[in-house]
């Protein structure tokens, strides 16, 4: 891993130029290193999040990792993507790895899963009192389902007071890196159910009288302008979250007043896109450590 890191961008995507398309199987046999820390944010068994911590004084810059899996626990998770925290670590980057509650656990999809995001940043904020971390230089960085929260995650400032999901002084987070997410559940409705399974209601909670519009305070899309800038990261041959969900997002973003860009990863998977050993790996690490500021 030391070498790796030694080597330019370029040449690392040249050594992973002839490794096929990863598939399910393939993501869900990645592994990384244990992490440095286990720290709980609440009682339940999903309520945690792991710190990675690079070598060296700090304070360092800080990814925080959200994984997907379609909202469940049936696709793997927080494992897989100790992968991409030990390659972030190498980089110099602190990495805070969050587990939370999914749609198929007590306490999960909503408002719980939105609330453990709440939960798992306040905790992020409390350990920076305590580890060299840099919270003002930190970016979300989001797969598939995680994209979705991520990018909820920058729009926390605008949720309708209304809201059980509102809170005051939010951790903010401007910059933000969705890896084939899934995000507006709103325009997306039909394309998570094909590709997840998952309805509305799992994700979002159902109507009431008091909340007659369950999106107002779930849909990253409706929570802007926010004031964040979002790379939508897609791989060409992304089935579960085409490009073209991510050129639309970032046209109503750009609409609404934020700054987002797409980046295509070529002849990559749904699950290349956080994998440090996919060919398109140096493309998402470049993506990661721009938007902290360490590119050149």
């Amino acid at each position: 891993m030391r070498l790796l890191r030694l080597l330019p961008l370029s040449l690392l995507a040249a050594l992973h130029a002839q490794a096929a398309p990863m598939k399910l199987a393939d993501y869900l046999a990645l592994s990384g290193p244990a992490p440095g820390a286990r720290i709980a944010y609440g009682p339940a068994a999903s309520q945690y999040a792991e710190l990675f911590l690079p070598q060296g004084q700090g304070p360092f810059p800080v990814a925080v990792l959200v994984h997907g899996g379609c909202w469940t626990s049936k696709f793997g998770g927080i494992a897989q993507l100790r992968n991409m925290a030990g390659a972030l670590a190498q980089r110099g980057i602190a990495v805070w790895n969050v587990e939370y509650r999914r749609v198929d656990e007590p306490g999960g999809g909503y408002p719980g899963m939105y609330e453990d995001m709440h939960a798992a940043l306040d905790a992020l904020r409390a350990q920076a009192g305590k580890q060299p971390l840099d919270l003002d230089r930190i970016v979300a960085v989001g797969h598939s389902a995680g994209g979705q929260l991520v990018q909820w995650i920058a729009g926390r400032e605008r949720i309708p007071q209304s809201s059980p999901l509102y809170r005051t002084n939010p951790l903010p987070v401007r910059h933000i890196v969705s890896l084939g997410g899934l995000a507006d559940l709103r325009k997306e409705a039909a394309l998570i159910q094909s590709s997840c399974g998952r309805d509305t209601a799992q994700l979002a909670g159902t109507a009431s009288a008091q909340r007659p519009d369950v999106f107002v305070d779930t849909n990253a899309a409706e929570l802007t302008p926010n004031g964040s800038r979002t790379w939508l990261v897609t791989g060409a041959l992304d089935t579960i979250s085409p490009p073209r969900v991510a050129h639309d997002y970032a046209a109503r973003a750009r609409a609404a007043g934020d700054r987002a860009e797409v980046v295509i990863l070529p002849e990559a998977s749904h699950y290349d896109e956080v994998a440090a050993s996919s060919p398109a790996w140096p493309q998402v690490l470049r993506v990661i450590e721009g938007a902290l500021g360490l590119n050149p």
